[in-house]
């Protein structure tokens, strides 16, 4: 594995940093606390961000692409639509976590239809601004236990049921909902359905309050009888234990990464803006001298440095697995588990080696501190990825191992 960055990726990655330096940097604070307020700042960005991802967000495409070729590896190596999304948007977040989460038509719900949609599904579909509603009151990590329905009838397919902490959930043009079909065939029978904005039976019945990622709105829907046609069903309509939820679980393998950068690009900005606040006091890490020399504030920031260069070169291999056609289900875990945990850890020593400059608004410190918290929860918490680790480095089945 090369560790260098693809040159050919050099411009995007410019292009994104230029984009949190000069644009989410100056609002960033302004929409922390103007919660829920719509950053209109950043329709002009929905088109840089297609020529980032190829027209497909959150590293979607290279789901799909793996999924219609019938999951063959490709032949040499290829850095692609995974790489380039992780790459984009860990410059993104160093920025501002929550605006990288509200760009238009960069949502969760884009990557699963990139996943596993049909090419006439795409065609129709792939410019829709998706959102993904898959947590419910009663079924949070484990996805296997949703209870909204979608029963056929007719033409349509009817839905029923709640969804909560869908991020983008009122502002997208879309949400990608997963349903079962029949409840009693357990997860084999779960399916995903785009219901666009103002279907009738669909309402946003709420906003969530947030301890971070302000600018990004998070919604509770509720669905009484929404009618769904048919053709929005995503992937095989038949429930097959081999292809139904595993198809659906695949969108997670692409788009954990993709998380992990976020939290790389956040944890960096904290490590980034401490040493400049702790350099005019005559603290800076001397790298020819052995950590014990050092002074203990620079020997933590080298630890901490060292903690996130980990977590870095995990997330690259996990994306560059994806674009590759490799299985990467441990690996995105592995890289999703690591990031998370160290992004929160690393934002939350930046605010105490800070002291009151860390604690108070004079600087973003402790807003990625709060910010960083959701970035190890949301696209599976840190328990639920080891536990998907322990399973493929074990061979075990989740019935065998809970």
């Amino acid at each position: 594995m090369y560790l260098e960055i693809p040159r050919k990726f050099g411009a995007i990655v410019h292009q994104a940093q230029q984009v949190a330096r000069s644009v989410f940097r100056p609002i960033s604070r302004k929409y922390d606390l103007a919660e829920h307020a719509y950053p209109q700042e950043l329709d002009m960005f929905a088109a840089i961000m297609d020529g980032m991802n190829d027209g497909a967000a959150d590293g979607g495409a290279g789901a799909g692409k793996l999924a219609r070729s019938g999951g063959k590896p490709s032949e040499g190596n290829v850095n692609g639509t995974n790489m380039k999304t992780v790459l984009g948007l860990t410059e993104l977040c160093w920025g501002d976590v929550g605006l990288a989460l509200s760009i238009p038509r960069q949502g969760l719900g884009n990557s699963a239809i990139a996943a596993v949609a049909s090419e006439a599904q795409l065609a129709r579909l792939g410019n829709t601004w998706a959102a993904m509603a898959i947590t419910e009151p009663g079924a949070g990590s484990d996805s296997a236990a949703i209870r909204t329905t979608a029963t056929l009838d007719g033409d349509h397919y009817v839905i029923n049921g709640e969804k909560i902490y869908v991020t983008a959930g009122e502002r997208a043009n879309a949400v990608v909902v997963w349903a079962t079909l029949d409840r009693s065939k357990g997860r084999a029978a779960i399916k995903s359905f785009v219901v666009e904005k103002g279907t009738p039976g669909m309402a946003v019945v709420r906003l969530e309050k947030k301890l971070g990622i302000r600018a990004s709105d998070t919604a509770a829907i509720r669905f009484d009888n929404c009618r769904v046609p048919k053709e929005n069903l995503l992937g095989d309509p038949e429930i097959s234990v081999d292809k139904g939820f595993a198809g659906a679980m695949q969108t997670f393998d692409n788009t954990r990464p993709v998380v992990a950068g976020m939290a790389i690009g956040l944890a960096r900005a904290a490590l980034e803006k401490t040493r400049e606040l702790l350099a005019p006091v005559g603290l800076e890490p001397d790298y020819q001298l052995q950590t014990w020399q050092q002074p203990a504030v620079i020997r933590e920031l080298q630890l901490l440095e060292a903690e996130l260069e980990a977590a870095r070169l995990l997330t690259l291999r996990a994306a560059w697995m994806a674009d590759n056609g490799q299985p990467n289900s441990k690996e995105a875990s592995m890289a999703k588990a690591k990031a998370g945990r160290v992004g929160n850890a690393i934002t939350l020593r930046c605010v105490e080696l800070c002291g009151s400059l860390g604690y108070g608004e004079t600087e973003l410190l402790e807003k990625w501190a709060r910010d960083s918290k959701i970035l190890d929860i949301f696209e599976g918490t840190q328990q639920i990825q080891l536990l998907i680790i322990a399973r493929r480095l074990l061979g075990k089945s989740s019935s065998e191992l809970k």
